[in-house]
């Protein structure tokens, strides 16, 4: 982008960009480059609907960029590289010491809004005794309040050029309206305040899009597991169905009365496990010896205390700093070897639902820094390669909702990379109406959206790794025969497993009942349209 910079020779698109820009920047700008729709253009042809960006060269520091699609400018250190990969949610400009990260939230029509965000996003750097604040302050920056916070922690052994320095200025525009500069560094970032001084709005037009790559390397895999990944997950494979029956499948008699009440057996089984336990394999071999396989779930969080919505805890929440010091380095290698020994294939979903403040492992507990996530996910994935477990299937699977619902948690902000995800899964409940603030969700308005969404970013098969409807606040059967009904038409679905258990409030009575033979109703479309899948 420098080089493209340093060719432009454009006075009059300079002189227009420069119009918008405060009088202290005006004087020392040079030529301009643009991107539209993703693509850098010397000349600004972008119709009113494009997405436009500009990076005009100040001088040999900075470069001013502005995005008119979300209606901000700003300065950037030269040499520092843009991702708009997921321009929807966020930007980003990246180099070896540092890198900055811009986003929009509008939470009219949400249960946000900009109190919410500074408040309850921030609240966990107050409470948790990792992170050392050295700066909070709110002033005010070209018209604008602002609330300016820095803080950093202890550097982590495991992972390289960690940038644990951070700062993050909340430009409150509105009561609804918040743009973030988030700035995460290897030292104390001393170009922070002249970013964060040239902040301003500009007039919006055009429509923010996202430019994946969309592209799907294929990793080396057993033979036995290609076989399975031609027959389960290829573009042609039709979709099969499976169960979460807690007991199982280390206990599969459960499951056998489950299964004869449907007439149907199924070939997927979900099983969780906290980092405090080894790899199952016994139940592994159990379940393989029934022609089954399992979706196994590790999630790194002490099984007794795993919800952090609950428990108060606060251990859980180092757990991801603790494996990127290599604390846990033994218990990854010996887990990768164990799974590699049982030799069939795996369907490994590690720490999902990360986009939930329900999970310890969530960026909510990290400083709002979804790299640490995403860091873990490939310092695991490095050891189960270095251990040949190549009968691993990756599944990466964030929550149809985001809490909290800012950009900064949006499930894209936790991907990894293809390189190290094989399947993408789906979560999305009909959790009904029992607990304040949820309500009833029907199959479509739930997959819909999020099947589209994702088709648009990920090349990659898809599987609803869980999901069910309780019965507090709508018809069940109903939505049961809808269900089926609509499913087919999400031909990159290729496997759907039902959650077929209960959530219980705080007192212990069933919140949300999922179960599938929770009446002879729900039993009975169970049975009749599961046959369509024999």
């Amino acid at each position: 982008m420098n080089k493209l910079l340093s060719q432009i020779i454009a006075a009059s698109l300079a002189a227009m960009l420069l119009s918008t820009l405060p009088p202290s920047l005006q004087a020392s700008a040079g030529g301009t480059a643009y991107l539209i729709n993703g693509i850098p253009q010397a000349e600004n042809t972008a119709s009113p609907q494009d997405d436009l960006k500009a990076i005009l060269s100040c001088n040999e520091e900075m470069v001013q960029y502005t995005d008119y699609a979300h209606g901000y400018s700003l300065l950037i250190p030269s040499g520092m590289q843009p991702d708009l990969t997921y321009g929807t949610v966020r930007t980003v400009f990246a180099g070896p010491e540092a890198q900055i990260e811009i986003y929009y939230d509008d939470f009219r029509g949400t249960i946000s809004n900009a109190d919410a965000y500074v408040y309850y996003g921030n609240r966990p750097l107050y409470q948790s005794p990792y992170f050392t604040v050295t700066e909070d302050v709110w002033e005010e920056v070209n018209g604008i309040r602002v609330h300016l916070l820095s803080w950093n922690r202890p550097k982590l052994a495991r992972l390289a050029n960690d940038k644990n320095h951070y700062v993050s200025a909340e430009f409150i525009k509105n009561a609804h309206e918040v743009y973030t500069v988030f700035i995460k560094s290897t030292r104390p970032f001393a170009a922070y305040r002249t970013i964060i001084d040239s902040f301003f709005l500009t007039g919006r037009q055009g429509t923010p899009r996202n430019y994946p790559a969309l592209e799907m390397p294929h990793r080396r895999l057993s033979a036995e597991t290609s076989a399975f990944w031609q027959k389960y997950f290829a573009p042609e494979a039709s979709l099969t169905w499976g169960v979460f029956e807690p007991s199982a499948p280390e206990n599969l008699n459960y499951l056998a009365d489950l299964e004869n009440k449907v007439d149907f057996k199924f070939p997927f089984l979900l099983r969780y496990q906290g980092i405090d336990e080894q790899a199952p394999v016994r139940g592994l071999l159990k379940a393989f010896a029934e022609g089954r396989y399992v979706e196994l779930t590790l999630q790194t969080v002490l099984a007794e205390e795993a919800n952090a919505l609950v428990h108060t805890e606060r251990s859980n929440a180092h757990l991801l700093y603790a494996i990127l010091d290599g604390r846990y380095d033994d218990y990854f290698h010996a887990y990768a070897r164990k799974l590699k020994d049982f030799g069939h294939p795996v369907l490994f979903r590690l720490n999902n639902e990360m986009n939930g403040d329900w999970c310890w492992y969530s960026a909510y507990y990290t400083g709002k820094d979804t790299e640490i996530y995403k860091a873990v996910w490939r310092y695991i994935h490095t050891i189960f390669d270095q251990n040949g477990a190549d009968n691993v299937l990756w599944v990466w699977n964030p929550h149809d909702v985001s809490r909290p619902d800012f950009k900064w948690n949006h499930a894209y902000m936790y991907y990894p990379g293809d390189e190290y995800v094989d399947i993408i899964g789906l979560t999305g409940y009909n959790t009904g109406t029992y607990f304040p603030g949820e309500h009833w969700r029907e199959f479509a308005a739930i997959y819909d959206p999020l099947y589209a969404a994702y088709s648009s970013v990920f090349a990659k098969p898809f599987m609803i790794t869980e999901f069910g409807s309780n019965s507090t606040g709508g018809n069940k059967v109903a939505w049961l025969e809808t269900m089926f009904g609509q499913i087919r038409r999400y031909p990159n679905i290729k496997v759907a497993i039902w959650w077929n258990g209960i959530d219980y409030d705080r007192a212990g009575n069933p919140g949300r009942v999922y179960l599938l033979d929770e009446s002879q109703e729900t039993t009975a479309v169970f049975r009749k349209r599961l046959q369509e899948f024999r």
